[in-house]
């Protein structure tokens, strides 16, 4: 059983850790040619459907996890981008690393990884332009931050091994503690055990893994090992979509966060959002 869960481990880790040097020092590379500071006027000046899906590509390429995000969102609100387009980036960055979901295809295949995709993409700019028509925008507290201004950044391979290194320290360990924890429940827990318990089609295993994954707070990275393991063992796709989309889009320390911005209101309906689109994503991954 031991060697068993090292061996799992050892697998896991060499595979993760090459596909994530590699994908994350070329996004850095390609990265030199965005200009984020044109995409920000973008955000201003054109209409809210094409704004949206400009908040959705900003969302893609921007590798935030979900508290991460809070300052970018002051930052746009500051600079009077609409409040809707603001809420489709904040639904849609935590869970739309593009480092990450290049990891979902390889291991998990990329049909899973375009579907998830999709359906998280789809859900965030409907949910948040909903909330803009819904009239939440007047539970925006008035606040000012200082010392935070997004740049457009120059091609150096110098620059992309740095931010590559950078990356790796906040969340690399979190990509091993994944794999770690992937490897102990392939090693320990029986596949009949996660098969007879979270491997049927039950409808209730959808928002049961959604309400769990939010206080979990367990990062995207984190899950995309745990989650494999889980659906090799026999578990049901969608309440493992269901557990990764709400734990990485709505932790409760990017809630704390949130008190400082938005009213109890609006904080109560992005955590019920959340919830939405989890369920909804898991539903939609019964069907596949």
């Amino acid at each position: 059983m031991i060697t068993e869960t090292i061996v799992s481990f050892v697998s896991l880790a060499v595979k993760l850790t090459v596909l994530f040097i590699g994908i994350s020092f070329l996004l850095n590379l390609l990265q030199a040619f965005i200009p984020y500071g044109k995409a920000e006027a973008k955000l201003k000046n054109t209409n809210p459907f094409f704004a949206s899906l400009i908040a959705l590509f900003f969302a893609f390429i921007t590798p935030f996890c979900s508290c991460s995000t809070i300052p970018v969102v002051v930052n746009l609100l500051q600079n009077k981008v609409r409040f809707g387009i603001v809420m489709v980036f904040l639904f849609a960055s935590p869970v739309l690393d593009p480092t990450i979901l290049t990891i979902m295809a390889v291991i998990m295949g990329w049909e899973v990884a375009l579907i998830y995709t999709l359906t998280t993409a789809v859900l965030s700019l409907f949910i948040g332009l909903l909330l803009e028509r819904l009239g939440f925008e007047r539970s925006v507290k008035q606040v000012v931050m200082n010392g935070f201004q997004p740049a457009d950044k120059k091609f150096s391979l110098k620059s992309s091994l740095l931010e590559t290194w950078a990356l790796m320290k906040s969340v690399y360990p979190y990509l091993m503690i994944g794999a770690a924890i992937g490897a102990v429940i392939h090693g320990v827990v029986p596949a009949e055990f996660i098969s007879s318990y979270f491997g049927g089609d039950a409808w209730w295993l959808i928002p049961v893994a959604a309400l769990a994954g939010i206080p979990l707070y367990i990062r995207l990275s984190s899950m995309i090992p745990i989650s494999q393991v889980l659906i090799v063992n026999g578990m049901a796709l969608g309440p493992v979509m269901a557990m990764m989309i709400s734990s990485a889009g709505a932790s409760l320390p990017e809630l704390v966060l949130m008190r400082s911005i938005f009213r109890k209101q609006l904080i109560a309906v992005f955590v019920l959002s959340v919830l939405t689109m989890s369920t909804i994503s898991g539903f939609i991954f019964y069907l596949i």
